[in-house]
């Protein structure tokens, strides 16, 4: 038996368990892993508390699509991926354990220079950010506005359309604004006036990139950037048609395409080698045991700053 997180119903941080599961074994096309760290995502807490859709509860629900620990065994048909291997794994299901059973398509392997910590915190924010700036084709020259800038989407945001040759303004608290200045953005504060501030450091905006979800931010976005096929939210999802702007996930009636779910998947290896090379910053947050990941939920529902993960238990 191993240890894992669960839920049997829909609810409040307090419906999550810390229970033995079976001790997993790979099947066909699967890998085994030890976890060593499992990144906490805002969509985990979501999709518990019902905010985000899911289909019906049938038994426990396990959690967690991020992690990083070692591969442990290797199923039949499984190429390139060995025993004692470090990974990462993005987009699986049920990392908040000791150990997981996963698709091989979702591992990677870890460079040496990323610990496990790191490694668990690239999977969702850097994805989701690499295959938003690709879908807008954002390139050099650009313009590009983030709001959000300081949450770990908005940073991967910064520092890919930075890299990429983009100019970018990220919307941000006063209190968060050198953190995204850091990373190489011109920061605007967020709240009243936010377009007379954004319109004072720019003349033109090319691209725009919601990853805050409030109207003001996409109001602002379709107020500077005249092509609305250049301006996507992540958050507001439903709400896109009303504004005629494009939603990548965040609850959008139509899924990812197959070439978006392409630049998902290479996101992963991208960015651990920029990680490794020192030229991509993840900002860690709070780290909470398996059987405390309540709290860590709890983190992630008031906005707690930085990359909240979950490490096993020390016995």
């Amino acid at each position: 038996m191993t240890h894992a997180v669960v839920y049997r119903r829909i609810g409040g941080p307090e419906v999550l368990e810390y229970t033995s599961v079976p001790t997993p074994s790979p099947g066909a096309g699967e890998v085994a892993v030890r976890i060593q760290a499992a990144g906490v995502n805002p969509i985990d807490a979501k999709l518990r508390g019902g905010i985000r859709p899911s289909p019906p509860l049938e038994g426990p629900r396990r959690v967690g699509a991020d992690g990083a620990g070692v591969i442990t065994a290797v199923g039949t048909g499984v190429e390139g991926l060995r025993a004692g291997m470090p990974v990462v794994v993005a987009g699986a299901q049920g990392l908040y354990a000791e150990a997981a059973v996963v698709p091989a398509s979702t591992v990677t392997a870890r460079p040496a220079d990323v610990d496990a910590h790191l490694g668990a915190a690239v999977g969702i924010p850097a994805a989701t950010a690499y295959q938003a700036l690709r879908s807008l084709s954002v390139a050099s020259g650009d313009r590009l506005l983030v709001h959000g800038g300081s949450g770990s989407v908005g940073q991967a945001v910064i520092q890919f359309a930075v890299s990429w040759g983009a100019t970018v303004i990220a919307t941000t608290s006063a209190r968060r604004a050198d953190r995204v200045e850091r990373l190489g953005a011109l920061p605007v504060r967020y709240g009243e006036g936010l377009l007379d501030r954004v319109r004072a450091v720019s003349d033109h905006v090319d691209v725009a990139l919601d990853c805050a979800g409030t109207d003001d931010a996409i109001e602002t976005s379709v107020a500077v950037v005249g092509d609305r096929s250049r301006v996507a939210t992540l958050v507001r999802g439903a709400d896109a048609p009303r504004w005629g702007i494009e939603a990548y996930a965040g609850g959008a009636a139509h899924g990812l395409t197959e070439q978006q779910q392409m630049w998902r998947r290479e996101a992963i290896p991208v960015t651990l080698g920029l990680v490794a090379a020192g030229a991509f910053e993840i900002e860690l947050g709070p780290r909470y045991p398996l059987s405390q990941a309540a709290r860590a939920h709890e983190d992630v529902e008031r906005g707690t700053e930085g990359k909240i993960l979950l490490v096993p238990d020390q016995d």
